[in-house]
């Protein structure tokens, strides 16, 4: 079983910044080599892709509504992988979930993901 533990969220004003972490726990094999990903949901609407990291050096891929304002990275020393919100939007409010996958791809598809966190809020307003 693998752990997965959201923080990081809370309120921030259009323009503003967030940095949102998943630390990863309890795993039985190599998460560090595990591609994770950040999804996100607004009430209302399904389940959005946000960015996807692979395992080891990790290649990265990023929903296309990103436009360069988010960064994804991981720290295999601590097990952890972040999401460096920037330029935020209203429409950027929503609940934040880190998943990982049981292979070293960088998923896009939350159905690829086998092991989810409990989410973290994230609302943009001013």
């Amino acid at each position: 079983q693998v752990q997965l533990v959201e923080s990081g969220g809370g309120l921030a004003q259009p323009g503003g910044s967030l940095r949102l972490s998943c630390a990863a726990s309890g795993r039985t094999f190599d998460i560090n080599h595990m591609g994770m990903g950040w999804f996100r949901q607004a009430p209302g609407k399904e389940r959005q892709f946000v960015a996807a990291i692979g395992g080891g050096a990790g290649s990265i891929y990023y929903g296309d509504f990103v436009k360069g304002r988010f960064t994804i990275s991981r720290d295999n020393a601590e097990e952890s992988v972040y999401l460096q919100m920037n330029s935020l939007k209203r429409e950027d409010t929503a609940v934040y979930y880190c998943a990982a996958a049981t292979t070293g791809y960088y998923y896009i598809t939350d159905h690829d993901y086998r092991y989810w966190g409990q989410g973290t809020q994230v609302t943009v307003s001013s």
